[in-house]
């Protein structure tokens, strides 16, 4: 592909190649943009090549899930305690209802990928395969598993809602 013809692919895939990133990010915005920004000069520099042996938006999908993956793991550990710490009296504070990106959170990984891809981004179980670099039967099940799973994380959210 030529530069010319990369530049409008990215361009046309953008709203959806952020999603993506957002969501291969843990929903980090920030980190999401970084990634996305990295992704792209990988492209435009050709260390990341299209051969066309699946779809562009695949092919964008694996190289944005590869390069948050290794943000992730150059990420340094955070502290997982802020520096001050407020306590707040427990019968002020009321409970914030769960999310569903909350809860998509709680999925083991493989499931909250493929279910993310299918849903939120449209595509099929073989190219969330291609992207997850996984079997289509092995993408079956943790699509199955993973909406299993979501389900019953959201009816015990509204059990725990109507028995407020």
């Amino acid at each position: 592909m030529t530069r010319d013809q990369l530049e409008t692919l990215v361009k046309s895939l953008h709203k959806d190649a952020f999603l993506w990133a957002r969501q291969c990010c843990g929903f980090d915005g920030e980190m999401a943009r970084d990634v996305l920004q990295h992704v792209y000069l990988k492209i435009l520099e050709g260390k990341a090549t299209f051969h066309h042996q699946s779809a562009a938006k695949t092919w964008l999908f694996s190289v944005i899930r590869y390069t948050s993956l290794e943000w992730i793991r150059k990420k340094p550990a955070e502290n997982s305690l802020p520096e001050i710490i407020e306590i707040e009296d427990p019968a002020v504070v009321q409970q914030e209802p769960v999310s569903h990106e909350a809860l998509i959170q709680l999925l083991l990984e493989r499931q909250k990928e493929v279910l993310l891809l299918v849903f939120y981004h449209g595509l099929t179980l073989e190219k969330a395969a291609h992207i997850m670099q996984v079997g289509l039967g092995t993408a079956r099940t943790h699509y199955d598993r993973g909406k299993k799973n979501l389900k019953c994380l959201i009816l015990k959210e509204r059990e725990h809602e109507d028995s407020k």
